[in-house]
């Protein structure tokens, strides 16, 4: 065995190549992103061939993912808690199809919003599904749970869903890794035809066939090894941890829990198991990350709910949120009646201290120069609206410029504005990302267009996806020919150079496209200063 320093979502990745991985189908988003960047920097992923480049969204990585399961090889798709609702389409139809080669699904959660829109949580896709899931407590458990997703998807032919949050994906562990990777699947062509086709008969038969399965994946958790009750000679209290809650409960217990625990790392939820401590122990506190899951489901199984539960929904733990260790010990000591006096020191005044740093635009980026140009222009006009969208740019609604109104979701700015047109609204205005556009904007610039919906689309293209990091963009060079090969008209697709110089042309272009009663699109663009940056210090040094 040799021992690596990695990230959660490292010790993912190089568990899923060493697991005989073909090919990482994914978008990028925080805190996901670095699973796929490690594959395509990992020289044993060069060597065999594993396809890593990024797709343009994540139902598209989806569904080429169960292209290369349809062959037999073994495929990852990887994104954060929201892209799974982009791609909920073929992975709740991947559970009916079922898998030839093994597919695991990865999905990053993020608990207190760091970078997202919402704090769902993905487990309840996995049960919605009827796939099993998995979600391990450690960067060791990560690399080591690879293996044993795919060889268990491949085992009961389903698909599974592996589920971590910020804190797993961004934190650090030595981990052990296997000398000797597994070699890649061959080419395999056992895919039965009648699996995969979902006519309404053949759905029907797959659904009976899933449904009967869902007792042996739980007969299956209740063997699991990632399942473990470990016994405790206190029996006052019992605990049911999973995930990254079960390492900050044990955090709290340095020299062994007195309390029963039951680790849960593997779903469906073993019944028997949770029976257990309850019948064994007086009260249950339930340590979860994300919504109250496991806490839901065992308060509405009446022939469970026995012993007095504590969690989430009695705000043991808080509601929402990050899990942390002071929180989770706060919880301990309450329900142990354990005064805990180490914490007190009063913290109330720590914000008079401590100075705001909000999220801003970078200096010199192009985006910066097209609110300056389209707040000028629309100082002219009356209850102007403004579509935004996800990425850098959202952080136009923030001072100085306080330039967009909405921001709902991937694509969501096109067809927002089109609805407000629709409504009457003039004028409506989307703005865009290059990067988002291709992710889920195309199709509704197709509507608009299709129904020439007065509204005026603004591209903002700065030639990557500079939300995540400067990953490649999946459109770049290509936005005109879009924007025409969806039936714009030459006459109102402009292209400007998001410059100070070029305030006059920006400004007197948007005033153009506002005042045409027509759906046009204008693309400002402009390098990333970020990777523009980059791409000098390579330069420089190949020089």
């Amino acid at each position: 065995m040799n021992k690596r320093l990695l990230l959660g979502d490292e010790a993912i990745a190089l568990g899923a190549l060493h697991a005989g991985l073909s090919g990482v189908y994914a978008y990028p988003g925080t805190p996901s992103t670095e699973i796929t960047e490690f594959i395509q920097n990992d020289p044993l992923a060069r060597e065999r061939g594993v396809h890593s480049r990024w797709s343009t969204n994540e139902k598209t990585a989806m569904e080429e993912a169960l292209g290369m399961s349809y062959m037999g090889k073994r495929a990852m798709v990887c994104m954060k808690h929201v892209g799974l609702n982009v791609c909920a389409d073929p992975f709740v139809n991947s559970g009916m199809t079922g898998v030839n080669g093994g597919v695991v699904v990865l999905v990053a959660d993020d608990p207190s919003m760091h970078s997202s829109q919402d704090e769902q949580d993905s487990r309840f896709y996995g049960k919605f599904a009827m796939v099993p899931t998995f979600e391990p407590s450690n960067q060791q458990e990560a690399y080591d749970m690879m293996a044993y997703a795919f060889d268990y998807s491949e085992r009961q032919c389903l698909p599974v869903l592996m589920r971590v949050t910020t804190r797993m994906a961004h934190s650090r562990a030595v981990v052990q890794c296997v000398d000797v990777p597994r070699q890649q699947n061959p080419l395999n062509y056992n895919a039965v035809a009648a699996n995969w086709v979902l006519l309404p008969a053949n759905a029907r038969r797959r659904n009976d066939h899933v449904t009967a399965q869902q007792t042996q994946l739980e007969h299956d958790a209740e063997q699991s090894v990632y399942n473990i009750y470990i016994e405790g000679h206190d029996r006052s209290l019992g605990i049911l941890a999973s995930g990254i809650g079960y390492n900050y409960v044990m955090e709290h217990f340095p020299s062994g829990c007195p309390y029963p625990i039951l680790k849960i790392s593997q779903y469906p939820l073993p019944k028997k198991l949770v029976r257990r401590m309850m019948d064994e122990c007086e009260q249950l506190l339930i340590v979860e990350e994300g919504q109250p899951f496991i806490e839901d489901i065992v308060r509405g199984v009446s022939d469970i709910a026995t012993a007095t539960v504590h969690g989430k929904l009695d705000a043991t733990l808080p509601r929402t949120g990050e899990l942390t260790p002071d929180v989770v010990k706060q919880a301990l000591a309450a329900l142990s009646d354990q005064s805990d006096k180490s914490d007190q020191s009063d913290q109330s005044d720590l914000s008079d201290h401590i100075v705001a740093r909000p999220p801003a635009l970078c200096q010199g980026c192009g985006h910066r120069d097209v609110y300056a140009a389209l707040n000028e222009v629309l100082r002219e006009y009356d209850n102007a609206r403004v579509f935004g969208d996800i990425g850098c740019y959202t952080l136009g609604f923030l001072p100085p410029f306080r330039a967009i109104h909405s921001c709902v979701d991937m694509g969501a700015s096109i067809t927002m504005a089109k609805g407000a047109a629709d409504a009457g609204q003039w004028p409506a205005v989307a703005i865009i990302g290059d990067s988002t556009f291709t992710h889920s904007g195309m199709t509704g610039l197709l509507d608009a267009i299709n129904e020439n919906a007065d509204i005026t689309v603004i591209i903002s293209d700065n030639l990557t996806t500079g939300m995540t990091g400067g990953q490649d963009s999946a459109g770049t060079s290509k936005y005109e020919a879009i924007c025409r090969g969806l039936g714009l008209s030459d006459d109102h697709l402009r292209v400007v150079v998001p410059l100070p110089k070029n305030m006059p042309e920006i400004t007197q272009a948007i005033r153009d496209e506002l005042n045409y009663h027509g759906t046009s699109v204008i693309i400002p663009r402009r390098e990333c200063m970020q990777t523009l940056q980059r791409h000098l210090k390579q330069k420089k040094a190949h020089q």
